[in-house]
């Protein structure tokens, strides 16, 4: 290939993997689905792309790299001090209940495929893994309730690292067994893997921990001192025993985010951005080699492997990690339907399909295609019928009309009690322990802490919450939680209360009306005024508009002393009235206001 056609592939690589991830985005599935097919429909379909001509022999050494900094970003999530926070049935789901999935699809996969017990093993290892980049989109769409929606968010959190972790170990004993010289030289090539990649891999981490710890380097510097421990990690391990550098990356990961007084979550975000960029190039690329012919060639046996995956494999892998839970049958049925397959499955295979097939192992490329099979038939599968199944069930969410409402204040609380008369869903969040414990003594339910902290992008519960209330008394905090949430909500419905100050700032002091969101009621209406017209004995009240008394009645009887903050219309949805809002309310509305008393 010459010049212009090299860097022509560079740039449609990115303008697909641009695409895949924001199709992605629109359509709430997961992106691992797009960036499969285009790669397949670039390489072995269209024959526009062809991997191993663009790189030739670096394409193995970059392969392997991306891998490894995949398996440390992922490994950097696993805090072994939330184990007790995440519950039995999480906690069995990636034990016994993932030994129970591992062992029915090895078995699977070594009477149907003929596969021999050692390719089986790695197959089952490398397809128990979820993980969060394929169920989080999922969950978005299904909105099932919250108790399974934690229960599958966590799941796909913890089992990440924990089955890259086995999928190491595992193939690292193959290559072991395919030393060919005797059980005992295969134990000790295995054992003597396992050493250099504990050793090498817990020291990596400590080290670069202390490193950190004691500011030894600039916090400009962290990120690209992380990259560079990784790499050499990874590298110098291989050349001390020959594939342990994953498994050293994946243990230096653990180790790291588990060290005391180490934040790595500044690491975490820009490992995460680094991941985004890898594994969508990376896809795209591993897709464009699979051999499908290979694949075909194998025939309705692969369709039977994903049916027992999906109907026998999860199902008892359910039944074992929710018995004695209080779990009813019908959220227990849809936990046993979502499992889609993700990341770590797809990235592993790839490169360790290559190292056996290199070592000599026969058939060893076609876990590739089998592997990416089971990925696109679980997401595609699981992505177009969780969501119906899960309202024959009977345990999704309505759709997302609840509010999210910053700040556990006075003001906040009585808007937040108001809300639940009408019938929506609301969830109070303040960093104040006097605010939050009022707002439980009013039976509001609270988050406690930052909204938008890094435990809460974790913890904080926003099933069934459509829109954001700003209503903390803090500006600043008004706005950063308006573009924290804009992603989850849209900018159509983020609200916040106007400023007092706001008006009298300059341009180059004024906070952007993008990032402030909607005014809450009108322009007039700031916290001050709000939390004063509260202490002089408004209300909060509620009134449904009939045929004998309309909106003109309304607006006649309580004139400028009404503020009407929400309407909800005769189909239920509670809409926020805002400063640019033209309300006409009809016949069966409910107006919710906060109405001064009249003058004595």
């Amino acid at each position: 290939m010459n010049e212009t056609q090299i860097l022509l592939a560079f740039g449609g690589i990115g303008l697909a993997a641009l695409a895949c991830q924001w199709l992605a985005w629109r359509l709430k599935l997961p992106a691992i689905l797009f960036l499969l097919l285009s790669g397949i429909l670039a390489g072995p379909v269209l024959g526009w792309l062809d991997p191993q001509e663009l790189f030739g022999p670096l394409l193995m050494p970059l392969v392997s790299m991306a891998v490894a900094l995949i398996l440390f970003e992922g490994s950097l999530t696993l805090h072994l001090s939330q184990w007790r926070e995440i519950g039995s049935v999480v906690q069995r789901l990636v034990t016994v209940g993932a030994l129970a999935t591992w062992a029915v699809i090895t078995l699977a996969t070594h009477w149907l495929l003929g596969f021999d017990w050692l390719l089986s093993l790695l197959l089952g290892t490398l397809t128990l893994v979820t993980g969060p980049t394929v169920i989080v989109p999922m969950l978005r769409v299904v909105r099932p309730r919250a108790s399974i929606a934690n229960i599958l968010r966590w799941e796909g959190i913890v089992i990440d690292p924990i089955g890259a972790l086995l999928a190491v170990v595992v193939y690292s004993f193959i290559i072991a067994s395919a030393s060919g010289e005797g059980l005992s030289h295969s134990l000790m090539v295995f054992g003597g893997v396992i050493a250099c990649g504990t050793v090498l891999g817990i020291a990596g981490g400590w080290l670069l921990g202390v490193v950190l710890r004691r500011q030894w380097l600039p916090e400009y510097l962290h990120n690209l001192a992380a990259l560079a421990a990784v790499l050499g990690i990874f590298i110098g391990s291989n050349q001390l025993m020959h594939e342990s550098g994953l498994l050293a990356v994946t243990l230096m990961g653990m180790w790291l985010a588990n060290m005391r007084g180490v934040d790595v979550q500044h690491i975490l975000h820009f490992k995460e951005n680094l991941s985004v960029l890898l594994i969508s190039g990376l896809f795209i690329l591993l897709a464009a080699r699979l051999d499908l012919s290979a694949l075909l060639a194998l025939g309705p046996a692969v369709l039977i492997l994903l049916l027992v995956i999906q109907l026998v494999a999860r199902p008892l892998n359910m039944l074992i990690s929710t018995a004695g839970s209080s779990l009813n049958w019908r959220e227990r049925a849809l936990l046993a339907w979502i499992a889609p397959r993700g990341i770590v499955a797809a990235a592993v295979s790839a490169i360790f399909a290559i190292r056996l097939d290199e070592a000599g192992y026969e058939g060893a490329l076609l876990l590739v295609p089998l592997t990416f099979a089971v990925i696109i038939g679980t997401v595609v599968v699981q992505s177009a019928t969780a969501r119906p199944i899960a309202r024959l069930l009977n345990v999704a969410e309505p759709a997302p009309s609840g509010f999210l409402i910053i700040g556990a204040n006075g003001p906040a609380r009585e808007i937040g009690k108001a809300l639940q008369q009408l019938g929506s869903r609301v969830l109070l969040t303040d960093s104040s322990w006097e605010n939050i414990s009022a707002a439980r003594m009013e039976g509001l339910p609270t988050y406690f802490g930052n909204p938008a902290s890094q435990h809460a992008e974790a913890h904080l519960d926003l099933i069934g919450l459509g829109h954001l209330l700003a209503l903390s008394p803090s500006g600043e905090l008004n706005t950063l939680a308006v573009m924290r949430f804009r992603h989850d909500f849209g900018h159509q419905r983020l609200f916040s209360l106007a400023h007092s100050q706001e008006s009298r700032r300059s341009d180059k002091h004024r906070t952007s009306d993008k990032h402030r969101g909607k005014l809450l009621g009108n322009d007039s209406l700031t916290y001050s005024k709000l939390a004063s017209l509260l202490a002089k004995g408004a209300e909060f009240y509620s009134t449904t508009l009939t045929e004998g008394f309309t909106w003109e009645d309304y607006q006649a009887l309580h004139g400028e002393r009404a503020t009407v903050l929400f309407a909800r219309d005769p189909s239920g949805w509670v809409h926020v009235v805002s400063s640019d809002s033209q309300l006409k309310p009809a016949t069966g509305w409910t107006l919710l206001a906060v109405i001064q008393p009249q003058a004595q």
